[in-house]
Order: C-alpha cells, then sequence, then structure tokens
C-alpha cells in the first residue's frame, strides 16, 4: 500500500498548501480591512469548489466502471496524458508565481469587495476550485496506476491535512516556509512523477489500440525480476518503472524528463544569483552543468534496475518459489505450499524447449499448465492450491516426459483440476466416428455415380437434384477433412487461388459441376468433370481406412466445421450459382453433431454442464436454418435473406462456436509421463 503513497502525498501536500495560501490570502486580507462579516461568502466558494472537484472525481470513475475494458485503457490514458499536462503548467506557473501570487490574490479580493458580496464568491470558488480539479484528475490517474489499493487515497489526505497545519502556522505567523525552494523542489519531484504517468498513460493508450507497439519492449527483465517484490512495487508506485516496459513508454518517459525538467531547472534562480551584479568567470567554470540532473534523473533508475539485476542474480527478492523444470531437474525446488491462490516461476534449466504441467499425480488431472518455456527462460503458474497431492510433469519436445515426486497438501478447500485426455481416451470415440465416415463413403461413392448417371444422360434437371444430396452427403464427413489430404481439393475445391476461376483446369469437383449446372453448360462439357470427380471419391474411398486419423482432430473440428460455414457459407463465397449454402450449413451441423455425440462421455466428465449448452444452441440454429426451406424442397440462397434473418442466423451461429469454443482445449491430448 505505502509504495503508491508518494506521488499522491506530494499532489495533495502541494495543491493543498497552493489552495490553503489562497484561502490564508483571502481571510487575512478580509480581517486587515475589517470585513469579517464577509467570511462566510469565501467558505461559500471553497465548498462549493471542493464539491466540484470530489463531483468531478465521482464522473471520471463511474464513467470508466461502464466502459469496456480495452476502451477504459483508452480512457485512462488519455486522462493520464489530460494530467501530465495540467501538472507541467502548474509546476512552471508557481515557480514562476510563488513570489508575487500573495499580491496578485489581494488585489483580486479589492477588485471583488469592491463590486459585491457575489464577486467574492466566485473569486474563492475559481482560485480553490482550479487547485481542486487539478487534484481530481491527478489523483484518479495515480489511482488506476495503483489499482485497487488505498495508497494514493490515504498518500492524498495525509498531504493535505499537513497541508492545513502548513497553512495554518503560516496565517498564525508561528511557521515560516520559503515558498519559492518549497515549490521548486517539489516541482522538480512531480516531474519525475508526470513522467511516470505519462510512460503509464502510453501503454494504456497501446493497450487500447490507440497507438501502436504494444509488443515492441525495450526493457523486458521480467524473467530477472519479480514484479511482487518490494523493489519492484516501490519503484512501480513511485515512478510507475516497470519491468518490461515497451519503446514508446521509455521514450516518452526519458523525452519529457529530459525537456521539461531541463526548461524548469533553467528558469531556477538563486536569490544569490539575482543579487549578483555580474557572473565570476571563475565560479561560472567550477558551476555544474544545468544538464547533469535532467541526465542523472534518467539515469539513475536505469542504474537501480541493473544493480538489482546484479544482486539478485535472476532471483526474485519475494516468496515467489522457483520451480526447475527439464529432464533432470523437474520440480526441484518445490515444497508443499500453502493453501490458497499461488504464484510458481518455472524455469527452464534443461537444454529444450518444454510445457509444463502441475498435476495430480493419482488421477492425472491438471491444476496448471505453461507451453513453450524456452531453455534458460522463467515464466509464471499461477494455481489455487486445496487439499490433495501434487507434482510436476515436464515434457521437453525433445525426450520422455518426467514427472516430480508428489507433495500433499491439507488444510484448504479442495481444489478444481482439469482431467487429462490421453490418446487412449480418445481411441473409442475415435473408432466409432471412422466407421461412421467408412459409411458415408459408400453412400457418397452411390450419390456421385447417380449425378454422373444423370449428366450422361443429358438429364440435367435431376442432375441439379443429385447433385445436391451428393454434395450434401459430403459435407456431412467435415471433421475427417484433415485426413482427406488431396482429395478434398479435388472433390470439393474452390476458385481461391486459380488464376483461370470458373474455366481454370485445376477447378473441379462439386463446385465446378455446380457452376456448370447453374450456368448454362451443356451435359457434354460436364460430362468429363463429372467422371472425374466419381473417380476422386471412389479414390478416396479406398485410401481412408489406411490414412492416419490424428485423434486431436476430433475436438478440433468440433469448432472448426462451423467456423467455416460461417465464413463461407454465410457469406455466399461458396456458391457458384445453386443458392444451397444453407443447405450446406444444415449438412455440416449434422457433421458437427456426429461429433459431439461420440465425445460426449468425455465431455461430461470434464464440464458437465457443457453438452446441454451446446444441443440447445445447437437445436436453434438447426430451427433457423431450416426455416429457411420450402415445402418445394429448395433453399433460399443467402444473398436473398432479409437482413434481419441473416443477422439472425449469423448471430445464433456465432454463439454456438463460442458455445463449442472450450472443446479443443478441454480435450487436447497430452503427453504421459
Amino acid at each position: 500500500m505505502w509504495d503508491n503513497t508518494l506521488p499522491s502525498f506530494l499532489i495533495g501536500l502541494r495543491e493543498g498548501l497552493e489552495a490553503g495560501l489562497i484561502v490564508s490570502v483571502l481571510v487575512a486580507t478580509l480581517v486587515r480591512s475589517g470585513q469579517k462579516s464577509r467570511l462566510p461568502h469565501v467558505w461559500t466558494g471553497v465548498l462549493a469548489a471542493i464539491a466540484v472537484s470530489m463531483s468531478f472525481g465521482a464522473i471520471l470513475t463511474f464513467t470508466a466502471a461502464n466502459l469496456s475494458g480495452q476502451a477504459q485503457e483508452g480512457f485512462g490514458g488519455v486522462l493520464s496524458v489530460v494530467a501530465v499536462g495540467f501538472v507541467t503548467a502548474m509546476v512552471f506557473w508557481m515557480r514562476r508565481s510563488a513570489r508575487g501570487f500573495s499580491g496578485e490574490i489581494k488585489a483580486k479580493v479589492t477588485a471583488a469587495l469592491a463590486v459585491g458580496s457575489g464577486v467574492l464568491v466566485v473569486t474563492s470558488f475559481l482560485a480553490v476550485g482550479r487547485e481542486g480539479l487539478e487534484t481530481a484528475l491527478f489523483l484518479w490517474t495515480t489511482a488506476q496506476a495503483a489499482g485497487s489499493s488505498a495508497g494514493p487515497l490515504a498518500g492524498a489526505a495525509a498531504g493535505l491535512v499537513l497541508a492545513a497545519a502548513l497553512c495554518w502556522g503560516l496565517y498564525r505567523r508561528v511557521l515560516h516556509i520559503n515558498l519559492t525552494r518549497f515549490f521548486t523542489v517539489t516541482g522538480a519531484v512531480l516531474i519525475v512523477i508526470a513522467a511516470g504517468v505519462l510512460g503509464y498513460g502510453m501503454r494504456d493508450l497501446q493497450e487500447s489500440s490507440l497507438l501502436p507497439g504494444g509488443t515492441a519492449y525495450a526493457v523486458d527483465l521480467s524473467a530477472h525480476i519479480d514484479a511482487g517484490s518490494w523493489y519492484a512495487t516501490l519503484l512501480q508506485g513511485t515512478l510507475n518503472l516497470t519491468p518490461r516496459m515497451t519503446w514508446l513508454q521509455v521514450v516518452a518517459y526519458a523525452g519529457y524528463l529530459a525537456v521539461v525538467m531541463t526548461l524548469f531547472l533553467r528558469g531556477v534562480r538563486t536569490p544569490q544569483e539575482a543579487q549578483a551584479p555580474a557572473p565570476n568567470p571563475a565560479a561560472k567554470s567550477r558551476r555544474v552543468p544545468r544538464w547533469t540532473v535532467p541526465v542523472a534523473v534518467v539515469a539513475v533508475p536505469a542504474l537501480i534496475a541493473v544493480v538489482v539485476v546484479a544482486v539478485s542474480e535472476g532471483k526474485p527478492a519475494s516468496d515467489t518459489p522457483v520451480i526447475a523444470v527439464s529432464a533432470a531437474d523437474c520440480g526441484k525446488g518445490f515444497t508443499a505450499p500453502e493453501p490458497g491462490r499461488r504464484s510458481f516461476e518455472v524455469r527452464n534449466t534443461g537444454s529444450s524447449t518444454s510445457e509444463v504441467y502441475l498435476i495430480d499425480p493419482a488421477t492425472n488431472a491438471v491444476y496448471g499448465e505453461v507451453e513453450g518455456i524456452a531453455p534458460g527462460t522463467a515464466r509464471t503458474l499461477v494455481a489455487t492450491i486445496g487439499t490433495g497431492s501434487y507434482a510436476w510433469r515436464c515434457v521437453p519436445n525433445s525426450g520422455k516426459a518426467v514427472t516430480s515426486a508428489a507433495v500433499r497438501v491439507s488444510g484448504g478447500t479442495s481444489s478444481t483440476a482439469v482431467l487429462p485426455v490421453s490418446e487412449k481416451d480418445l481411441a473409442e470415440p475415435l473408432t466409432a466416428y471412422k466407421a461412421y465416415v467408412n459409411k458415408g463413403l459408400a453412400t457418397l461413392v452411390a450419390d456421385t455415380k447417380a449425378l454422373q448417371h444423370d449428366i450422361d444422360a443429358k438429364n440435367l434437371a435431376r442432375a441439379r437434384k443429385d447433385w445436391l444430396t451428393a454434395h450434401l452427403q459430403y459435407a456431412t464427413l467435415g471433421a475427417a477433412y484433415g485426413t482427406f489430404a488431396d482429395f478434398d481439393a479435388e472433390i470439393n475445391g474452390r476458385t481461391a487461388g486459380l488464376a483461370g476461376g470458373a474455366k481454370d483446369p485445376k477447378f473441379t469437383g462439386f463446385h465446378r459441376i455446380e457452376y456448370g449446372l447453374w450456368h448454362g453448360e451443356s451435359a457434354a462439357f460436364l460430362a468429363e468433370p463429372a467422371s472425374a470427380l466419381t473417380g476422386y471419391v471412389e479414390g478416396l474411398q479406398k485410401a481412408f481406412p489406411t490414412q492416419d486419423f490424428d485423434p486431436g482432430d476430433l475436438p478440433l473440428r468440433a469448432h472448426e466445421i462451423l467456423e467455416n460455414t460461417l465464413v463461407r457459407e454465410l457469406t455466399g463465397e461458396a456458391d457458384y450459382g445453386s443458392g444451397t449454402g444453407l443447405a450446406t450449413t444444415d449438412a455440416n451441423l449434422r457433421g458437427t453433431q456426429e461429433i459431439l455425440t461420440v465425445l460426449r462421455p468425455l465431455l461430461v466428465a470434464r464440464a458437465p454442464e457443457l453438452p446441454a449448452t451446446v444441443e440447445n444452441w445447437m437445436s436453434r440454429t438447426e430451427k433457423l436454418v431450416l426455416a429457411q426451406r420450402t415445402k418445394a424442397g429448395t433453399w433460399t440462397p443467402v444473398g436473398d435473406l432479409a437482413p434481419a434473418v441473416r443477422q439472425k442466423i449469423n448471430g445464433t451461429v456465432g454463439e454456438l462456436l463460442e458455445q463449442l469454443a472450450p472443446i479443443p482445449d478441454l480435450l487436447e491430448v497430452r503427453k504421459a509421463a
């Protein structure tokens, strides 16, 4: 909490002192001029300014809360830049006006007394309100950077209380402060803090996609510095320096400091400099150049980071345990953790990129995983620890998987883990699905032969009906596309990438015949493509039993079939004249349902509610699609759908895809030890 109190403390102290001095001058002027009866007007303006400032802070908070995550980042980034602008203007104004602003305020009070009470209220309101709005804006931006910490509010409150005490002492003449020196020193410190806020704002704007370069890191010490350590937290809380910063952040931070600090210090004059009749050449030669201060301010944080890395020797200074993950040292450094949400730094000490899993060794259930840890690098794995057994499984890209010794944790609630899936688990669903495909291919061969017979008999009307039957039969086999290899391009290829378009010799299969049947090509011209299609289908039927079918394809295709449908059939991209995109969509739904049927036992064991939810959306989607089929058996072309109907179908398929999306991850095949 206390690491992020300093910036807000300085803002509260400085802005509070400015506002307090203004109020003190107003009150002193009225008292000494015998106008004590006008004091309520001053306090009215002050209270109104405080109320407006607090309201402004509330508006910022509630506005941000009602924005999306990305919009919040953009909103916060813009306000951070605005806050830096206000603070910069404030420190320069006070450096210039610190000596004479008392006389300026007195002149305004005298003028207000001559006009009337209302003007006095407005004068005090404007004088205090400006400081209040600046304070609210800067505190909001520092609070955003601090997250849920109460540090900024505590720091601001302490600063305001101290400012009030100082103003009271100055008013009662029991305290004397060199205001010029005070505002100069605090101004320099605030410029450093404002540089950090500007860097933080740039990062927010990058995360909201308003500015580019969000992944172009100039500094990335996350593998060497623990972001939760005390020194990293202190630097981030006070200066907004983080272990990982983009080029834009670094350039904004360093550029702002170099320019603004130089201009600020250039305008500072000591009393001796102001009174000296002429500069002493010898003294001038001994004077420290002004550029050394901004350069030092930029260099010191970087030097601190380097020293921290060297001292820590790559080890985190916090309580985050470091776990070695390699074939030789899998799980080294792992002891029974305390129950609750825990972070582990997993460091690859081997020579091969590895995947790492925190598992229950008895059931192989997975509590957490990190993929693709390169040799010599570290990543963070976060898991919720409860009562149970825990072990590490290290799976190098080259070599055998290794499982560490198990530790037992007690005293917490049961932890949720995902049951792993092996190729053995998918063997039965795969066998059932391959049988379905083999049976479907036999039907497909008969359907394509019927289509070829129609074309040979020059019965194109019949050929159009049999074309749809055969094409829909092929569409129901969608999950096996990945194993059909070159056969899929020959059977169901499109014109994408073909120089000659529909007339290109490489354009073959169902869509080539579709184009001819619905664009007036003769039966004699279509005879050759029809014969070739039959040959391709028969070749596929013969080759399929001997082809390798990756078990991981089943869960993957459960999502990909309808993903392709949304991109191709429901956009009209795969329509070459028949207008049957919705019929193909229905066939793809049936193909997806077949996969879900064979995978259902595995899904129920890992996500009991998911199958029912998916089936509900499958049913809703199928109902919308079938509504576009007429009693005569024809289908409404996608391009002829009413905009509202098309939007509803697309939206429903999109939601169905969201429900299907977890299946590939739930049923991902992991290497066994």
